[in-house]
Parts: C-alpha cells; structure tokens; sequence
C-alpha cells in the first residue's frame, strides 16, 4: 500500500513537472526558432490523438468507437474537443507565445478560483469564508504578477495577460464539461477524442504541414519533447496516478506544474522575477493548495 502511494505521487509529480518543462520549451520554439502557436497546437493535437487513440484501442478494443453511438455522446464528445482541448492547447500556447512560460502557466492555475465561483452560482449556495478568502487572495496575486506591484503598468504585455485569462476559463470548461463522458467512457478514449476532434477542426484553420519556423537539430528534439514527454508521457503519469491516490491529491501536487514552469523560464531565459512576481505566484499557488484542501474535505 505504501509503495503504490509513493508510486502514485511520483508518477503525478513527473508528470506535472513535465507539462512545465514542456511549456518553457514550448517558448524557445515561439521566440527563438520562430514557430508558430497555431502550428505546435494542431500538430501537438493531432499526433498526441492519434497515439492515445490507439493505446485505447489496445486495451478498449472496439470501445474506442462506441462513444458516437451512444445518446448525445457524440455532440459533446465534440464540444469537448473544440472548446475544451483545443482552446485550452491554444490560449495556453497563445499566452506563452505573447508573454513567456512561467505567467502563461500561473494565470492558467486561476482555473481553480473560476470553477469554484461558477459551482457556488451554479448550485446557488454562498461559498464558505475559506472559499471566497481563497479567491481575493488569487486576484491579488494575479495583480502582482501582471504588473510587477506597480500600478501604471503592466510587467507582461497585455495579449499574455488575455490570453491566460483566457486559458483559465478554457480550463474550466476542459474540467468540468467531460465529467459525465469520462465516468461513461474513461480518460484514455475521451482525452484521445478531444484531441483528435480538436486538431482536426484546427487543421482547416492552420494546415498541419503549414510549417513555419527555423528547423535545426533543437528545433526538431523541442517538437518531439512538446508532443512526446509533454503531451503523451505527461498526461499518461498523470492518468495512471489517479489509481493509486486520490484525484483530490492529485490535483494538488500537479501545482508543481507551474513552479517548475517559472524556474526553468528564469533559468533559461533569465525572465525577471521580482519580489513582487514572486508574492504573486506564492499566492496563487497558496489559493490552489486552499481550495483542494477545502474539496478534499467536503468528500
């Protein structure tokens, strides 16, 4: 028992640290090698489905297919490819493209906040003292994120800031839309639909072989980590964590996402991190612990 917790916390914290070194190299291929965002999104949609897909249709046989046949399971297996995973693919790769890796990740973990505020109006019942000091205490930390402290303007531009926000909500929508779908069907086949579904809209938008960008050797090794150790790895260890600890558990050790986001970005390429930056993101890290903690709690 011991060694499947330890197991289950390990798998979830590589898991999640690989999603954050993914989005900093996400960010050299953005700003020094010159890809695009909407060329990494379809291209990371696509083969990440196809592979998912197929590990599903290993273990699930013909499983895969019988989602489209059930009642109203096709319609939103497509809403959740379209305005789940391919927005939150999009804004989040939109925001580090426009800011960098490590504010791009940390306005992406408000998600929490915004899908707590939504339930409580949802079931019209006043959140908890905790649930609400949780989410002035991210605005405030999202205050001095975007702006350094200083209130006459902003320390990263404001398509970052826009397009996190903006990553926040598509989150929001990616967590709470599917949940009848993944208790129908399990994570594998409908996440390898989503993503499927999602680069395949985006493909008539950005043809896949639309490639623009430098190809070099790191150029190519970045692609291959972005899709590879950062989409498929990633999401697998962080599937396979949730059979041996609990989701709740889960979803609060994941915060080491944006933590090794924001030091790999520092390292690499030396982004400024003030005091003020650094209170920020403490904050918002301090609001996701809180709210699993809370969620934890009520079960």
């Amino acid at each position: 028992m011991q060694n499947s917790r330890v197991l289950g916390i390990a798998l979830v914290l590589i898991g999640a640290t690989l999603w954050g070194v993914s989005g900093t190299v996400a960010q050299f291929l953005f700003q020094e090698k010159g890809f695009s965002t909407e060329w990494l999104t379809v291209i990371r949609l696509l083969v990440a489905g196809v592979v998912l897909l197929s590990l599903a249709h290993l273990k699930e046989g013909t499983k895969v297919w019988a989602v489209w046949r059930s009642k109203n399971g096709a319609m939103s297996i497509i809403l959740f490819g379209i305005l789940g995973m391919l927005a939150v693919q999009y804004t989040y790769f939109a925001a580090i493209e426009h800011g960098n890796a490590a504010t791009a990740t940390i306005l992406q973990y408000l998600a929490p906040a915004i899908i707590t505020c939504y339930l409580s109006l949802r079931f019209r019942r006043l959140p908890s003292f905790t649930i609400i000091l949780s989410v002035v205490i991210a605005i405030i930390g999202t205050f001095l994120l975007v702006t350094g402290g200083n209130l006459q303007s902003l320390s990263i531009s404001g398509w970052a800031v826009f397009w996190g926000i903006a990553s926040a909500f598509a989150l929001s929508f990616y967590t709470l839309q599917p949940l009848r779908l993944l208790a129908d069907w399990g994570a594998k086949i409908v996440v390898g639909w989503g993503m499927l579904i999602g680069g395949v809209t985006f493909s008539f938008i950005h043809p896949p072989w639309q490639v623009q960008g430098e190809w070099t050797l790191s150029s190519v090794a970045a692609v291959l980590f972005v899709i590879i150790f950062g989409t498929i790895i990633a999401f697998y260890f962080y599937l396979e964590s949730t059979t041996y600890i609990a989701a709740s558990k889960v979803s609060l050790l994941a915060s080491v996402e944006p933590l090794s986001a924001t030091f790999l970005s520092i390292l690499w390429f030396h982004i400024p991190f003030g005091l003020a930056e650094w209170i920020g993101t403490i904050l918002i890290l301090a609001t996701i612990t809180t709210l699993s903690i809370v969620k934890d709690d009520r079960k």
